[in-house]
């Protein structure tokens, strides 16, 4: 897949998949890697952001398997932004579909 188009959805399936549960960094990727292909390394800077910018909260949870793991929480300030961005997601496919429907059309 085209890495721009990535880049514009990923912060949207992000916020998405943690408005459902609290997750930890590497089971969001577990989780969008299954439809996108993404790596560990475009996910933490974004969590990063999305935390800085007051959408996620943190919390760290003991792991039988290594280090604790550090959980992201949508915050309601997140899940405005969450609600905006799957607004403005929809009216853009939307435009996209129709210039394609167009095209297909001519």
């Amino acid at each position: 897949m085209n890495i721009q188009f990535k880049k514009g959805v990923l912060e949207l399936c992000v916020l998405v998949l943690a408005s459902k549960k609290d997750s930890y960094g590497y089971e969001l990727v577990q989780s969008i890697s299954e439809s996108i292909e993404i790596s560990e390394g475009t996910m933490y800077p974004l969590l990063r952001r999305l935390t800085s910018d007051g959408y996620f909260t943190t919390y760290l949870v003991e792991s039988p398997e290594g280090p604790p793991r550090k959980y992201y929480h949508l915050t309601e300030q997140g899940h405005a932004y969450m609600l905006e961005l799957m607004q403005e997601w929809r009216a853009f496919v939307a435009g996209v579909n129709l210039i394609i429907e167009k095209e297909n059309e001519a």
